[in-house]
């Protein structure tokens, strides 16, 4: 698809580009965004494959080489659109940015100076922002004139009271940075707006976005108080490969006495730990709950522990609790977690009917829950998509 032609129609495209995967979604330039077509390329560094559909057709599969790394993921997606919808030209591309620290608070324009200064945080989010600004990069040298526009999963958190955004560290650190951010944002912002549609008079909301990477966000009238994930993405829950909450101090023990050094470390609590650590098998739920195994029972125990923690301690922040929601892949799909989550939370309240929970219907909450309960897919495509045409529409700026 190219963007220096002048077809009939224009087009967004949105990037959700990661370590191992790059989702893609396209969309038409309406003030509410209609998805054309989308897809992914996944298992990027592993035989990678780029799964592709127009509409609700269904998905295309195509192999591509071997040694696909992420800036050939990306050209494969663009040659897929180029060949599949030829008319179209692309009027702005939204991406994914897991981390825009305190200066960006809303989507943003790139330009050289923004992606310099997002590049340094990337220590921040290695797992994400390196791969998300990959891509911007790539586009930037292939299509030098495309705009361009970085959404952010830290902004939606901009709003945190003092108490809920301070480490109890010295405050020069603070003031260097040394801070909780909150993450997932995009996903919490759809959320918050479809709750909203559902379930106007909810106004101290918890939401529990749980996939391989996992939080729990407290909502107050639409604005997020506190979120279980801080400095980096590895706090608050364990989650498919991270940590979750770990004691400060077992770092110091692991590098005094074993011999782990400093990166050894870090791809440990990354990628070594959380249900597949604990279960020696798998990071999917859905293996999980497939094993009869001690240690898979003992993985999820734990997650749904935590889980309930999480959600009961956000209580706090929010005064109590009108709704509970639940998402992402295992939010959306793991009854068995849900119903789970919710016996360890009657004391709430809490009140999960089974038959509607294992319908996966949008509302699952019994009918004495004191705290309404919904099932909520996530779509974090769309909020960009919103944000790239609000930018489209916006009166081009005076010279």
């Amino acid at each position: 698809m190219s963007a220096g032609a002048a077809p009939p129609q224009r087009a967004m495209l949105v990037i959700n580009a990661g370590s191992s995967s790059l989702k893609f979604a396209l969309f038409d330039t309406a003030a509410e965004p209609q998805r054309m077509a989308g897809g992914k390329v996944e298992r990027i560094g592993q035989g990678a494959r780029l799964l592709a559909a127009c509409g609700d057709g269904p998905p295309q599969v195509h192999e591509l080489a071997a040694g696909t790394g992420q800036a050939e993921a990306l050209e494969a997606v663009l040659a897929w659109l180029d060949r599949t919808l030829p008319q179209l030209r692309l009027a702005i591309v939204g991406h994914r940015v897991v981390h825009g620290g305190m200066d960006y608070l809303a989507p943003t324009r790139i330009d050289e100076a923004v992606l310099a200064r997002l590049e340094q945080l990337d220590p921040l989010a290695p797992l994400h922002q390196p791969y998300n600004l990959a891509a911007i990069r790539r586009l930037r040298e292939r299509e030098p004139t495309l705009v361009q526009l970085a959404c952010f999963d830290t902004a939606f958190h901009a709003h945190w009271p003092d108490r809920a955004r301070r480490f109890a560290l010295p405050r020069a650190l603070h003031e260097a940075g040394v801070r909780r951010y909150g993450f997932h944002g995009l996903s919490y912002e759809y959320l918050v707006h479809e709750l909203a549609r559902i379930a106007p008079a909810a106004r101290r909301c918890v939401f529990a976005h749980l996939g391989s990477g996992a939080s729990v966000c407290a909502v107050r009238d639409g604005v997020s108080v506190d979120c279980s994930l801080g400095f980096t993405a590895l706090d608050g829950l364990p989650m498919g490969t991270r940590c979750g909450p770990l004691d400060p101090g077992v770092p110091f023990h692991l590098l005094r006495t074993s011999a782990l050094d400093a990166a050894a470390l870090e791809n440990l609590l990354y990628h070594g730990s959380g249900l597949l650590g604990v279960s020696g098998l798998s990071a999917d739920v859905r293996d999980l709950l497939a094993s009869d195994t001690v240690a898979a029972r003992e993985a999820l125990d734990l997650f749904v522990y935590h889980c309930a923690r999480q959600v009961a301690a956000l209580g706090v922040a929010l005064g109590g609790i009108d709704a509970l929601v639940f998402s992402g892949g295992i939010g959306e799909h793991a009854a068995p977690l849900r119903a789970a989550i919710g016996a360890l939370l009657e004391w709430l309240g809490v009140r999960v009917d089974a038959t509607a929970n294992a319908a996966h219907a949008c509302e699952i909450g019994a009918g004495d829950s004191a705290v309404r309960v919904f099932v909520i897919a996530t779509d974090e495509e769309r909020v960009i998509a919103r944000a790239c045409a609000a930018q489209l529409a916006r009166p081009p700026a005076r010279a």
